[in-house]
């Protein structure tokens, strides 16, 4: 056995293998004490005398275990008994039957519900031609849901395109590079495999595409405008499902072209920054956007809303049919009850098709297909003659499947096992053959009680028993007593001390009825089960275009369902640069605190108001909460959402940008400023008139004066050489002069109240500069000790006496852009030591007097 074991054992090397034994799953050598460390397995050894370690668990916790070991990054295959120990002849027969990686996962159990699950792959298209520069094909697939796409991207588009996938794992070609490995370790982005050249190969990819999709080209998928990097990296995501699942993936039956120029941009800052899908702090989708806002009543539609917010749309009359469609639905609340109401019943299609494709439905899965399927006559029937174009397509496009449905409703019983081996699925009066089994394998006992009954009648003996061994089967037991009123067809099989057992030919032929029909039941019933699996095969492309109609459809119900709890309106969408917004509010600040306690705030960006803001205020105030609240609708916006506000008019943006918070990446060698300048250049180089640009406190982390000259410098090329709509938070109130020179800025600020030598911070955002920064203030109520709160003050003073911040923008004014322009004076010097210094005579002091007055200067300037 331990031969068979490592010849499987050399065919994922790379793998921990799960070794079925009978009733378990075994492990051995380093497989095993790495097992028992992350499972809390016992360690044990096979052979005391040649110790081999290993360790094992019952085969039904084979999906916890397994759960656990992928979230830790484990690979595993899994290696089943495939024939029947009974018949085996020698040795039971194995094979890998899974190799189950965190990319790979089709076991829902072992999924998030709610989120995709992709397999990426990226290529450098360097690698096929030297020329082409730094440009990658990516594809990636969940296959679990039958999702396939490609696309081509730049070094900076892959952060971003990434960041939005967030795969659970990513294939890269041998030697991929020291840049792109960093840029995946840095953003923890999925569990890296490395993939042999050969798995790359163009003409090989090119043809595995062919066969998957059952094509003889790939024209009609209108992927060639990615390039041959694009092709390579889809063939090999393709090859590895193949090699991992043992199987065709029929489901995977097309390649969705991903035009990036088709969706609004995001960066992986910006993705970060705005919490879409997942927090900063605790990295799961709680308390971000999409934890909050989701109403779907299916894991198909909040995994297409998760897919929606990552791709918000530039083409205004696609955000336009989103929108109508939702407002028909928040308009007709009877009519989005109803439709939610028939959600309740429907299964994970798009999981359930992928199981049926791979040979792994069960029971359970089939009679969930047909559950499904029978709500989409009801849903139908809700969206007949809509107002919206979008409702009615989707009504157009709903397939009853009314065969398949008929099939498994009939043959199914409603609350299906969850595995093969329990039985008794198929319905009563499917099948005569299978009724007849269920018949004799159940009446076995009462038919054995009534032919008991009768020989006893016939043959005048009272004590006559039936029973059953393994040895004999059934036989008759007659005692010594009654011998001799045997009849001549008893046919005598042993004799005991005190009686004799016999056999008759009836009772032979009924017992080889009765020892198989269970048998022969469940065989029967397994035959039937495989029939309805193949019907539903057949169906997969319609099973596909309904479980697609039914995410889009529950999300917009989700979304209109989110607009009315939460009295959203509908943005208007136009096509120019304006941005206005009235009472908006932050949709997850506003959701999670309690009802009215965010402050509304209106936004207008436009020609008379501005289209660059600077907003200042001190800490707490609720800048950065405002910033982002403005994207975050925006994006909302472009998504077919409704918005958090009373009113809005949104003109389309290409790029969202957002430059919030500060966190030092260490792990990529950079230090938080080195951070905030590499986000800023890459806004600054790629931002054009239509994107939207956020930025919080740009220039702090470096000293006052370069801050605040990068700051000057960034506002007035974001005004004078990009003109795109701008949200400029910042500290340095030096900035606000700019509104005077440059007419397209506009200075807001954060309302404070000052009462009984404290501050309230209002978070209302109005027009104006704030006249001070109350760091002290907030420095107060983080409990800063009173000393230092008391000397800030007074250093405060003597630094806001001394500054002229109109003289300062007169001085940057007069400079211009040239190279040798006026340096900035922030704060004049002024201190007493000053003067001194000045009638200071140096050759009248002694080598130690002049030591000894140089740590007065020294001590005092401490001071």
């Amino acid at each position: 056995m331990m031969k068979q074991y490592h010849e499987a054992k050399k065919a994922c090397d790379d793998a921990l293998l799960f070794f079925r034994m009978g009733d378990f799953y075994e492990l051995f050598h380093d497989d095993a004490k790495k097992a028992a460390k992350v499972l809390g397995l016992t360690l044990t050894s096979r052979d005391k005398a040649n110790t081999v370690p290993m360790a094992g668990f019952p085969h039904h916790q084979l999906d916890s275990y397994l759960a656990k070991l992928i979230k830790k990054g484990h690979r595993v295959a899994v290696c089943e008994q495939v024939e029947d120990p009974k018949k085996a002849k020698g040795l039971v027969k194995r094979e890998i039957t899974q190799l189950v990686t965190p990319g790979t996962i089709l076991d829902s159990d072992l999924l998030d519900p709610t989120q995709s699950n992709y397999l990426a792959a990226v290529f450098p298209a360097r690698y096929l031609d030297k020329k082409v520069g730094d440009q990658f094909g990516v594809a990636w697939a969940d296959i679990s849901t039958g999702l396939f796409a490609v696309t081509a991207v730049s070094t900076e588009g892959l952060e971003g395109l990434l960041q939005r996938l967030n795969p659970a794992e990513i294939l890269l070609p041998e030697k991929v590079g020291e840049s792109l490995d960093e840029l995946l370790v840095a953003f923890e982005l999925g569990a890296r495999t490395v993939r042999p050249n050969w798995a790359f190969g163009h003409e090989a990819c090119e043809n595995l595409l062919h066969k998957q999709l059952n094509v003889a080209t790939l024209d009609g998928f209108a992927i060639d405008g990615f390039g041959p990097a694009a092709v390579c990296a889809a063939g090999a995501v393709i090859e590895y499902l193949r090699e991992t699942q043992k199987s065709v993936l029929e489901h995977v039956d097309s390649i969705r072209p991903f035009h990036i120029s088709d969706y609004v941009k995001i960066d992986s800052a910006t993705w970060r920054s705005l919490e879409i899908n997942q927090t900063l702090r605790t990295g799961n989708s709680d308390g971000s956007l999409f934890g909050v806002i989701d109403r779907s009543q299916t894991p198909m539609g909040s995994r297409l809303l998760g897919q929606w917010l990552t791709t918000p749309l530039v083409d205004i009359e696609q955000v336009r049919s989103r929108h109508e469609a939702v407002r028909e639905l928040v308009d007709n609340g009877t009519l989005r009850s109803q439709i939610r109401e028939c959600f309740k019943g429907i299964f994970d299609l798009e999981r359930l098709i992928a199981k049926v494709a791979t040979g792994r439905v069960s029971p359970r899965d089939l009679s969930g297909i047909g559950q499904t399927l029978g709500k989409i006559p009801l849903i139908k029937a809700k969206l007949t003659d809509r107002k919206s174009k979008l409702l009615n397509s989707l009504e157009a496009e709903l397939d009853l499947c009314a065969e398949l449905r008929a099939e498994l409703e009939q043959a199914l019983i409603e609350a299906c096992p969850p595995h093969l081996r329990d039985g008794n699925f198929i319905r009563d009066d499917y099948d005569s053959r299978l009724d007849e089994l269920r018949k004799l394998a159940a009446g076995g006992k009462q038919w054995i009680a009534n032919y008991q009954q009768s020989i006893c009648d016939s043959t005048g003996i009272p004590s006559l028993k039936v029973g059953f061994t393994k040895v004999f089967g059934y036989y008759l037991e007659v005692t010594n007593t009654h011998k001799d009123k045997v009849p001549a067809n008893f046919i005598r099989k042993q004799t005991l001390k005190n009686a004799e057992r016999y056999i008759t030919p009836e009772l032979k032929e009924y017992e080889e009825k009765v020892l198989t029909a269970d048998e022969q039941a469940a065989t029967c019933e397994l035959e039937i089960f495989d029939g309805l699996r193949e019907f539903a095969r057949s169906q997969i492309s319609r099973l596909k275009t309904n479980a697609a109609i039914i995410a889009t459809l529950d999300t917009l119900c989700g979304m209109a369902q989110l607009a009315s709890e939460q009295n959203y309106c509908c943005p208007e969408m136009v096509s120019d640069s304006t941005l206005n917004i009235v009472a908006g509010r932050h949709p997850v600040l506003d959701i999670m605190q309690p009802l009215g306690a965010f402050v509304p705030n209106d936004t207008n960006v436009d020609e008379e108001s501005g289209f660059l803001h600077l907003i200042t205020g001190p800490n707490m105030a609720g800048k950065s909460t405002y910033i982002r609240q403005v994207a975050l609708i925006t994006l909302m916006a472009q998504i077919g959402s409704f918005v958090p506000a009373t009113s809005a008019k949104i003109g389309v943006v290409d790029q969202i940008f957002a430059r919030v918070g500060a966190s030092d990446e260490l792990s990529r060698g950079q230090s938080t400023f080195m951070v905030e300048m590499t986000e800023t250049a890459r806004i600054l180089n790629t931002a054009t008139s239509r994107s939207l640009v956020i930025l919080d406190e740009i220039g702090r982390g470096t000293s006052t004066y370069d801050g605040v000259s990068l700051a000057w410098a960034i506002v007035e090329y974001l005004h004078d050489q990009i003109g795109c709509r701008s949200l400029f938070a910042t500290h340095y109130h030096e900035l606000t002069a700019l509104e005077t020179d440059l007419g397209g800025v506009s200075n807001y600020n954060v309302s404070v109240r000052e009462w009984e030598e404290k501050i309230v911070f209002l978070h209302k955002i109005v027009p104006g500069s704030a006249d001070k920064s109350y760091g002290i203030h907030v420095a107060r109520l983080a409990g800063v000790p009173s000393w230092v709160n008391r000397r800030a003050e007074k250093i405060l003073d003597r630094l806001e006496t001394k500054n002229d911040v109109d003289e300062n923008r007169k001085a940057i004014k007069s400079s211009g852009n040239g190279s040798g322009g006026i340096q900035m004076t922030l704060f004049e010097a002024d201190h007493p030591l000053l003067e001194r210094i000045r009638t200071l005579e140096p050759n009248h002091l002694t080598p130690i007097a002049a030591l000894e007055m140089l740590q007065q200067f020294k001590d005092e300037i401490s001071d």
